[in-house]
């Protein structure tokens, strides 16, 4: 009679313990239910061992830049260029333009053989499909940083305009209190963004309306040296077109040179 007795409570027993069991599975969280259309959350354990719901972390791109083309261009470890964005810097390959120099030696202070973030707007890549990108060392925005030392001009250009009256405020100081090119390039030679483009598409007719310091006493540029066929053309007439090739720009000599540029 005791055994039964205690055979019954033994089975109750085990019942409460399957529907206990059985009702905390119910109740335990699913990495369905903890997740949303936009965002996968992940499990993790606390000092208690409690599992608790964290938002995932916003990726971070980290490169090394191995090359810095100029003020404004390099190339990565993986062998990708980057253009920042919403800055400009005074062009190398067009007549080596008033700061151009500078510009380039101060992102190589910056950039060159670091580890840097990258963070893009809207656009992936530009038209000659370099990436374009937000730039960070540690805690320096690389592209203000520029703008703000006088070594860039702010250059919005839609749609990645996130920090475009960050750079506009960070020209006006630099302006101001006329740091680099804003204190060393007088008026006539500071080649603004919106001037390199007219040049570009044909609204003026040569280098030399920009002012632009060119040499067409001897061979000094390559078309590697430029990053459009424009841009090589224009100081190709600059200096004389057919009748004075200096740089050997134009190899078959129909007037036409660095016909591989974009």
């Amino acid at each position: 009679m005791l055994r039964g007795k205690h055979l019954l409570i033994g089975s109750l027993l085990l019942n409460l313990i399957f529907i206990f069991i059985l009702t905390y599975k119910a109740q335990k969280p699913t990495l369905k239910e903890l997740s949303d259309e936009n965002e996968i959350s992940e499990l993790i354990k606390d000092e208690n061992n409690n599992a608790q719901v964290i938002g995932a972390e916003e990726e971070i791109d980290l490169q090394k830049v191995i090359k810095v083309i100029d003020g404004d261009t390099i190339v990565l470890e993986n062998s990708e260029t980057v253009r920042y964005i919403g800055i400009d810097t005074p062009e190398v390959s067009q007549g080596r333009e008033c700061f151009s120099k500078e510009s380039t030696e101060k992102n190589i202070e910056l950039v060159l053989g670091k580890e840097i973030r990258l963070k893009k707007d809207v656009s992936e890549r530009d038209r000659y499909g370099r990436l374009l990108r937000y730039v960070y060392v540690g805690d320096t925005f690389i592209n203000e940083t520029l703008v703000r030392d006088g070594f860039a001009f702010s250059y919005t250009y839609p749609p990645d305009v996130k920090y475009s009256e960050l750079f506009k405020e960070a020209e006006k100081d630099a302006r101001e209190n006329k740091r680099g090119l804003w204190g060393k390039c007088n008026e006539s030679l500071r080649i603004s963004p919106s001037l390199r483009e007219e040049k570009t598409d044909g609204s003026a007719n040569s280098s030399q309306n920009l002012n632009l310091d060119l040499n067409c006493s001897s061979n000094s540029y390559n078309c590697t040296d430029f990053k459009t066929q424009a841009e090589a053309q224009s100081v190709f007439e600059s200096c004389g077109g057919t009748s004075n090739d200096i740089h050997k720009l134009d190899r078959d000599g129909d007037g036409r040179v660095c016909e591989t540029l974009p």
